[in-house]
């Protein structure tokens, strides 16, 4: 297996985990959370694409899915390119207000179709290549790849238990 069908493989999982998270569910139990200061499944699902979709976007240098169409709309927020969840505040994870699952499931689809689009064309000298020279070391694009991988799938958990939590109610 190379690395461009490893990397694939890993991205491939998360279609199917973020549908299993949400779909279903209402507006309301989209934005339910388990006590005061807790993320809601929307708000996980929305910030696991927002981290994605932020992240890959500037490998590519080009526009986010976000701001390219109706999305920041579909989840009553403003289509701001910075925001994608990290250090929101309760109030800020709260202001996160899905429509419905599908929207949720659509920006991740549309999001992951352009990750997997670029994937496919990674070659094993391409994760070396150094994207971010803030850190100490230096972030490689496979470091990158992998660190995205691994919040989404997180969070995707996260969203998982959540959703349990609603339907044990």
């Amino acid at each position: 297996m190379d690395v461009s069908d490893l990397l694939t493989e890993t991205y491939d999982r998360l279609p199917d985990l973020v549908r299993a998270a949400v779909d279903g569910l209402s507006p309301e139990q989209l934005r339910w959370a388990p006590g005061p200061g807790a993320n809601s499944t929307g708000w996980l699902v929305w910030h696991l694409t927002r981290v994605q979709d932020h992240h890959v976007a500037d490998l590519l240098d080009v526009e986010q899915v976000w701001v390219s169409g109706d999305w920041a709309g579909r989840f009553g927020l403003a289509a701001d390119p910075d925001d994608t969840g990290y250090g929101h505040s309760a109030a800020q994870v709260a202001a996160v207000r899905p429509e419905s699952a599908q929207a949720l499931i659509d920006y991740y689809e549309a999001v992951s179709s352009r990750t997997g689009s670029f994937l496919a064309g990674l070659r094993p000298a391409d994760l070396d290549r150094v994207v971010d020279e803030a850190w100490d070391p230096p972030v490689t694009l496979g470091v990158r790849l992998v660190s995205i991988a691994e919040d989404d799938l997180q969070h995707v958990g996260q969203a998982a238990y959540v959703r349990g939590l609603i339907e044990a109610d």
